[in-house]
């Protein structure tokens, strides 16, 4: 099958193999894994990854619906500032709520109805190759930092939510700050039925100690007789998707420009927020050198430059990998440019294009 470029292509054999992991470590360890919608939502492979996780966490009320209507099992109901009307919603679909801070929970908590209801907590330990992505940053509003008040308000807990680190895939300094978790909370922990140790961790990343992982995880929660939760989104999704693009001009100026018809800006946006180029299909470095660009008017719309072992020419295919996570829950607009179609190869090996995206879809977003 020729598809038209640009295009999602999202693989479920390499998609199996993060979800396999994700069970064994259930198995293993007793912890349990809800998808983070806020890394990937693409609900047409969700009958797959149903089967092998536990549910969803959310960080609005439209992700906690769609984790309802299109995931089932578990929803965590997460979101930074709730108001009214989104805690009456989301008490309606959730298991559990997770408020913010305690002014929240003051405020809203007697909405939850039948809800299991936690706090994020914000240990003031981290880990991040970013500061932007750091959750202990100085003067972050994310979670409760005020050990006395929590401890005062855990009458109306029931759990609690660590998410503290990101793209960790450092097993030591997880470990390590774990114990330190342990040490620092182990009186509050010892009171309540769960906690999500967040996402963030590379625990699907080739070479990862997953039995060391699973011995921390279990031996942690023995020790307070706690229900631990993980929160996967990249480790769900690492590796199982590519954007595919083709070459629509190559231009000259002090190197050899090649542009594609898609865009970091529109559809790769954690290539600019982070600075990063993208990754190649290309398994071998050549004598070509091309700096490969998107079509948007941004002057730094680039996915890098790269030394191919091919010539590239107009109609040339190119395809970047790692484009599940933090890609199509980010795709926009901008420029008006077409946007990428999904396509899911099955396991079976059959290519099924779930989404194109029209005119008619451009303008309904705006108004």
């Amino acid at each position: 099958m020729i598809l038209k470029t640009p295009y999602y292509l999202i693989d479920e054999k390499k998609l199996l193999g993060n979800l396999r992991i994700i069970r064994h470590i259930r198995e293993t360890s007793g912890a349990k894994s809800v998808l983070a919608l806020k890394c990937f939502a693409a609900w047409s492979v969700f009958d797959l990854m149903k089967r092998y996780m536990d549910g969803t966490t959310s960080s609005s009320v439209y992700e906690a619906r769609l984790g309802h209507e299109k995931f089932g099992k578990e929803v965590h109901a997460y979101c930074v500032g709730f108001s009214r009307e989104d805690v009456r919603q989301v008490a309606a679909f959730s298991d559990k709520i997770i408020f913010n801070s305690l002014s929240q929970l003051e405020a809203f908590s007697g909405l939850a109805g039948s809800c299991a209801v936690g706090v994020r907590v914000n240990p003031g330990i981290s880990f991040s190759h970013f500061d932007l992505a750091n959750p202990a940053r100085k003067y972050s509003r994310l979670g409760v930092t005020d050990r006395a008040a929590l401890k005062k308000a855990l009458p109306r807990l029931s759990g609690v939510m660590f998410h503290y680190n990101c793209e960790n895939d450092d097993f030591g300094h997880f470990a390590r700050h774990l114990e330190h978790i342990g040490r620092a909370y182990g009186d509050v922990l010892g009171r309540l039925k769960w906690v999500s140790l967040g996402g963030g961790l590379y625990f699907t990343k080739k070479g990862y100690p997953v039995a060391k992982f699973c011995r921390t995880l279990e031996a942690f929660s023995r020790a307070f007789g706690i229900q631990v939760y993980l929160e996967p989104g990249e480790s769900a999704v690492t590796q199982a998707a590519q954007l595919v693009t083709r070459v629509v001009d190559i231009v000259r100026n002090g190197m050899d420009i090649a542009i594609v018809d898609a865009s970091t800006e529109a559809h790769m946006l954690d290539l600019l927020i982070y600075r990063q180029n993208a990754k190649l299909q290309e398994k071998r470095r050549g004598r070509f050198t091309y700096m490969i660009a998107g079509r948007s008017c941004l002057a730094g719309d680039i996915f890098g430059t790269y030394r191919l072992g091919r010539r590239l020419k107009v109609g040339s295919e190119i395809r970047f990998l790692d484009a599940a996570g933090y890609t199509m829950v980010k795709k926009n607009w901008f420029n008006g440019l077409q946007m990428p179609s999904i396509v899911v190869r099955r396991l079976g090996g059959s290519l099924d294009v779930v989404r194109r995206f029209s005119y008619g879809d451009f303008v309904s977003s705006l108004s």
